[in-house]
Formats: C-alpha cells, sequence, structure tokens
C-alpha cells in the first residue's frame, strides 16, 4: 500500500462516527446549542407559567401503549416556564376535554398529536399535575409542550412536619430533608370539632394514635397553616413522582 492511500484510509476510518445507543427519553435532553428537552410532570403557576421539576423519563409500553415512567432525580431543582408563545399538544382527541374518554392521540414516541394552544393548557393545568415534554428556547420559554401518559406511581405516607409556602403548596420537612408538595384538591383530616378552627384548638375528633379523622376541604387546610409561624407536626401522603399532596392529617399532641 502507498503513503497517499494509507493517509486516504486513515482520513475515512476518522471520519466514520462510532455507533451509540441513543437513551430513550433523558430527563433533559439538549437538541441544539440554545434547545432543551425537559420531562416531568407540570404545575401551574400564574398566567401562562408553570413549574416543573425535571425527571429521569423512561418509555414504556404497556397494553399495547406507550407510556412513560417519571422518576425523581436527586438534586433536580424545580424550574418556572413561561408558555405563552407555545405549542401545545394533547393526548385526548379534543382540546377541551378532562380525560381521554377512552381514545388517545400519539405518535410513535408516545406524546400527543392533537393541536392545541396556550389557553388549553392552562385549562389542562387547572385540573392537575399533567406529565408532559417541553422544548425550551432559551433558559425558560417553552415553545413547545407535549401531553403524554404517565405510568402508575407508587405514593408515600410519612409523619413529618409541614408549613405553608403559599396557597397551593406546602414545605414538608423529614429526617432533615424538606421538599415542596403542591396541591390542587388534597383531604385534609382534622382532629378539631369543626373545619374551620384554628389548628388544634381542640380534639374530640382524634383516634387512638392522634390522627385526625374529620375530613375536610383543601380550602381548610390552607387555611389553618396560614397563621402558623412554624411548622407543625402531621401525616401527610403523597406521590414522590409529582410531587403532589393527596392526604394531610392533623396530629393530636404538637406542642
Amino acid at each position: 500500500m502507498t503513503a497517499l492511500s494509507t493517509l486516504a484510509t486513515l482520513a475515512v476510518c476518522a471520519a466514520a462516527p462510532t455507533a451509540q445507543a441513543a437513551p430513550a427519553a433523558p430527563a433533559a435532553t439538549t437538541t441544539a446549542a440554545t434547545t432543551t428537552a425537559v420531562y416531568g410532570f407540570a404545575w401551574q403557576d400564574g398566567p401562562r407559567a408553570l413549574r416543573i421539576t425535571p425527571a429521569k423519563a423512561t418509555r414504556v409500553k404497556q397494553y399495547g401503549v406507550v407510556r412513560y415512567r417519571l422518576t425523581p432525580i436527586p438534586g433536580a431543582r424545580e424550574r418556572r416556564i413561561g408558555y405563552a408563545n407555545a405549542a401545545f399538544q394533547r393526548i385526548t382527541a379534543a382540546c377541551d376535554l378532562k380525560e381521554t374518554e377512552g381514545v388517545v392521540r400519539l405518535d410513535s414516541a408516545g406524546l400527543g398529536t392533537t393541536k392545541c394552544g396556550p389557553a388549553d393548557l392552562d385549562f389542562v393545568l387547572g385540573l392537575g399535575p399533567t406529565p408532559v415534554k417541553i422544548t425550551l428556547s432559551g433558559a425558560s420559554a417553552a415553545t413547545r409542550v407535549q401531553e403524554f401518559l404517565a405510568a402508575p406511581t407508587r405514593t408515600t405516607a410519612a409523619y413529618g412536619t409541614i408549613k405553608r409556602a403559599d396557597d397551593d403548596t406546602i414545605l414538608f420537612t423529614r429526617a432533615g430533608r424538606t421538599i415542596r408538595l403542591h396541591h390542587t384538591h388534597v383531604t385534609f383530616n382534622r382532629v378539631t370539632r369543626r373545619c374551620a378552627d384554628p389548628w388544634l384548638a381542640n380534639h374530640p375528633n382524634a383516634d387512638r394514635d392522634g390522627l385526625g379523622t374529620k375530613p375536610c376541604a383543601t380550602a381548610y387546610l390552607t387555611r389553618a397553616l396560614k397563621p402558623q409561624r412554624y411548622p407543625v407536626l402531621a401525616k401527610v401522603d403523597y406521590t414522590p413522582a409529582s410531587n403532589q399532596l393527596n392526604e394531610v392529617w392533623e396530629v393530636f399532641g404538637d406542642a
């Protein structure tokens, strides 16, 4: 082989890319210099804005339907993202449906294909946490939001302290670790006589373990926590994948 042909062979080998398996759906992928994709559960956060904690997304197929299993990423921080100019693609057959009603519109990657707009995303987020893939242009502006089906996730029940962050969020602390839990509809189990009573004002509805047994609406949780300067003892049930607060028990014995 001549020196010229040897150099040509080496040039071809250097130019050939090495084959690598692409990840199914990473938590955040950069597809261009300023375009990033984020997966997770989105929550409403004011006019044309949402908040989302990036999660690891794994594509799975259940009963022939593509879904994504979302799991928390250690150290991931919640982000606030605007979507005023974003395209929104739903999994439902129409933009104004609360549920799929047995019909889903998905592409081969399991992402919604029904074309909707920012007002429709307002509507969906108002129903509760929504599993989405967000394509970002820059740090905090969404260009496209795509709904998908999330695989079922477990819930966790635990004792700890809670403190109001805002009317839709509490800070839950357990074993020295604090997480933000959001809620739209939550059952608040009180030990007090009335739902509107101050925190631990009385305890006729406490069971033998000191847990509240009187079910009250979400608004009473906010009302009871708002005057509290310091965290109070409670038992909570929440979904780690979405940081959704499902149920709260007031605990008699808190001082």
